[in-house]
């Protein structure tokens, strides 16, 4: 099987090929022989009444062959208007903010889905921001709060006393605030956020045990496929890797099967093909759907290759269909 694969993202020169889970799927598809182009949201365009009838959904796009070598990984052939309904699969793979402007790409590529597989599917990544799919499960999560209502935020510190902090439709860790007890900067904090952004927060009880470390586990169309921890630096309540957290191997606990196989049928009915859930301690935090990280960390520590499971799961799909 070989196939035409668009793959929608952020620019690729600027990625880091040793942590990029979209480079490690791109040098996957073209092992396999797939073909490879490569656009950016603002490249899209749809156009009514274009000739044939109906809608077609473009996008100013490149061929595009990689290789994992720093400061050469990528060449490209010439631009071309690419009909992205002429395409087997279209990797929806650029990272969030996740605001208006990735809605409106999620509504774009419906036209386009699933007579072309879109992965994840877009209606259900539009439907499933990473905070808020993870409330259909509160059974799995720490006590949590989602609201615009400084009172409400303040009545869950008096409950809770040490809480974490965070925009709604952030990533990345950027915007996340760990307040004591004896911080008195939560006020100064609502004001600020609230004076730029018409967005709720998401408030959550700090869990000591993120000390020992945030697991991500990745999930293929359902399945859990790896895990790997990430530790803190000294003096960050964060962990994610881009703001110091420590990659360390991890194994997947009872715990964190139970929590896989209680959101998995939603994931494979909701065509979550790739998916990538934050565990602390006990607790499901986050559910990524948007363009999940950390197949690479998690090769290299075990020995596997998670981006050739989701290739087999996106080609049985294609397949599954023709």
């Amino acid at each position: 099987m070989s196939l035409r694969v668009a793959v929608q993202m952020d620019p690729i020169e600027s990625i880091s090929i040793d942590a990029d889970s979209t480079f490690a799927l791109m040098l996957e598809a073209q092992q396999r022989g797939h073909s490879l182009w490569h656009y950016e949201v603002r490249h899209m365009a749809l156009h009514e009444g274009a000739p044939g009838g109906g809608s077609r959904l473009f996008a100013r796009a490149r061929p595009v062959t990689v290789q994992r070598i720093a400061g050469a990984h990528y060449t490209f052939g010439a631009e071309e208007r690419l009909d992205l309904g002429g395409m087997d699969v279209v990797l929806m793979r650029q990272d969030p903010p996740f605001d208006m402007a990735y809605i409106t790409a999620t509504h774009l590529l419906e036209h386009i889905h699933p007579r072309t597989l879109v992965v994840n599917d877009p209606a259900s990544v539009r439907n499933a921001p990473e905070k808020l799919l993870v409330t259909h499960f509160p059974e799995l999560m720490p006590p949590t709060l989602i609201t615009w209502d400084a009172q409400a935020i303040r009545a869950f510190r008096a409950q809770y006393q040490d809480i974490i902090v965070k925009p709604l439709f952030g990533n990345g860790g950027a915007g996340v605030f760990r307040i004591k007890p004896d911080d008195e900067n939560l006020g100064s904090l609502l004001e600020m956020h609230f004076a730029r952004s018409r967005e709720p927060l998401m408030i959550q009880r700090y869990e000591p045990a993120v000390r020992r470390g945030d697991k991500r586990i990745i999930l293929v169309d359902g399945e859990p496929m790896g895990a790997i921890n990430r530790v803190p630096a000294t003096g960050e309540a964060r962990s994610n890797m881009h703001v110091g957290g420590r990659p360390e191997r991890s194994e997947l606990t009872a715990r964190d099967r139970a929590i896989c196989a209680a959101i998995g049928p939603t994931l494979r009915e909701q065509g979550l093909i790739f998916v990538g859930i934050d565990v602390i301690g006990d607790y499901l935090t986050e559910i990524n759907v948007t363009s999940p990280t950390g197949i690479q960390e998690i090769d290299r520590f075990d020995g596997v290759k998670l981006e050739a499971a989701i290739w087999d799961r996106i080609e049985a799909k294609v397949a599954a269909s023709a």
